[in-house]
């Protein structure tokens, strides 16, 4: 492919339970003492050593041309210190190997929950406008190394996506 990129511009939508569900789930705090019901992460963690970690994020646009998925666990992601971000994803559709680029939304996150990604969820971010954001990530501890898959829309369709 030759001459410049096409950008694609993903307006935001306000993340809720019902419109992030194709991809994961929205949790929110709860009581303490509540029992286990549909509003709780249902994990997958089981193919490995899960690891809870803080990863600080520099702020870098909100433009990508990359997204990925992993296939072996669900992955939780949230903002420290109550700040708003945003994640491009699409769902999973583990019977091939690109996703499906009609079906790429943005979501804008507020601080006061976090994001449970589904097995195999295509995803690309965290994006933000502030100087860095604290994030915490639950995954397995080798994710990024056996379980990360990566399409390059660059590559395939001569493609950037911008977050607007």
């Amino acid at each position: 492919m030759s001459g410049l990129p096409t950008i694609e511009k993903l307006p935001p939508q306000l993340i809720t339970p019902e419109n992030f569900q194709p991809y994961g789930q929205v949790i929110y705090a709860s009581r303490d003492g509540k029992n286990f019901d549909q509003e709780d992460a249902k994990l997958n963690l089981q193919n490995g050593i899960p690891r809870f970690y803080i990863m600080r994020l520099p702020e870098k646009g909100r433009k990508f041309h990359q997204i990925t998925r992993h296939v072996k666990c669900t992955q939780c992601l949230g903002s420290l210190d109550g700040k708003d971000w945003l994640m491009a994803v699409c769902p999973p559709n583990n019977d091939i190997n690109a996703p499906v680029l009609s079906e790429i939304a943005a979501f804008r996150i507020p601080g006061n929950c976090f994001i449970k990604l589904d097995v195999g969820t295509w995803h690309a971010g965290p994006y933000f406008d502030h100087d860095f954001v604290d994030f915490y990530n639950l995954e397995l501890s080798d994710t990024n190394v056996v379980d990360h898959f990566t399409h390059n829309y660059l590559k395939s369709h001569n493609l950037t996506f911008e977050i607007i």
